[in-house]
């Protein structure tokens, strides 16, 4: 078989340790790749061959776990699926925005998870099913079957202005989470949720930016989501 040609990556890496740095820096590294090869897999070159404290996450490297959300090139996106060839040979990553950084790429997504556990993100269902499964049609559970795509990366929560200025805003993942039962035809904690949602850390804090709809790997209609959540809210019909 022929070889593969190689083409040179120029890398510039935005790196933080708070516990010994006074502000971010800029770290450039050029790598040697193939252009089918992920970004992932030239930030793993700059760490293995170049600068070992290099730090940022990833998990199982195929865009289901969401652990490598990233801002590359100025917009959102996980690194282990962005390949050099649409990324192009000079790519530019930073922390993803609105949480705080641990170190470099990695950052602390605790109040991501804090605002995803408020909505209830789970089935409430308090009937005896007795001895079978609780069912729904194939219409019903269409219903919601795009926000069950959710891989929880927090591209579209940190893709968003508003989150960024308000930590307080639950956020579009979690909306996206809360509709994914909402619309549930056998869930019986609908109302709950969209209390809570009405609150002013809600969904009325969204202003249809669609930057949250832009940057989910999934390809979720998160904007759309939201949309029909502030309409159950306003119109109290799910």
């Amino acid at each position: 078989m022929p070889e593969t040609e190689l083409v040179k990556v120029h890398l510039k890496v935005k790196r933080f340790d708070p516990e010994r740095d006074r502000k971010p820096y800029w770290q450039e590294f050029d790598v040697e790749m193939e252009e089918s090869d992920r970004v992932l897999d030239a930030l793993h070159a700059a760490k293995w061959y170049h600068d070992g404290t290099l730090s940022f996450r990833r998990s199982c490297a195929h865009g289901v776990c969401g652990s490598d959300a990233m801002v590359i090139n100025g917009e959102n996106a996980l690194a282990c699926m962005l390949l050099i060839r649409k990324a192009g040979l000079d790519i530019t990553i930073e922390p993803i925005r609105g949480l705080p950084v641990i170190k470099d790429l990695v950052v602390d997504m605790e109040p991501f998870f804090e605002q995803y556990r408020s909505v209830m993100p789970y089935l409430v269902n308090t009937d005896d099913p007795g001895y079978t499964e609780r069912l729904q049609s194939a219409e019903d559970r269409a219903r919601f079957d795009d926000t069950t795509k959710c891989i929880l990366c927090a591209a579209c929560t940190t893709s968003c202005p508003i989150y960024w200025g308000n930590e307080s805003y639950v956020g579009p993942a979690a909306i996206v989470n809360a509709h994914r039962f909402i619309f549930d035809s056998r869930d019986q904690a609908a109302g709950e949720r969209l209390e809570i949602l009405n609150q002013r850390s809600g969904v009325f804090r969204c202003r249809t930016a669609f930057n949250c709809t832009n940057a989910c790997p999934r390809d979720i209609k998160v904007t759309e989501a939201i949309e029909e959540v502030k309409r159950a809210i306003l119109y109290g019909r799910v």
